[in-house]
C-alpha cells in the first residue's frame, strides 16, 4: 500500500512539474494507451501466477 501511495504522489509531482514547464505530460494521452499499460501489467502478473501454479 505504501508503494502505491508513493507512486501516486510521485506521479502527481511529475505531472505538476511538466505542466508548469509547459511540456507534454509523459503518459499516454488517451484511454487506449492507459488500457494498454494496464493490459501489459495484468498479463505479466497473470503469467507469473500461472507459472507459480504449474511449478508447484
Amino acid at each position: 500500500m505504501k508503494e502505491s501511495v508513493l507512486a501516486l504522489l510521485a506521479g502527481l509531482v511529475v505531472g505538476a512539474v511538466f505542466t508548469l514547464l509547459k511540456l507534454p505530460i509523459p503518459a499516454p494521452p488517451v484511454l487506449s494507451g492507459v488500457l494498454g499499460i494496464v493490459g501489459v501489467y495484468s498479463g505479466g502478473v497473470l503469467m507469473q501466477r500461472l507459472l507459480e501454479w504449474f511449478n508447484k
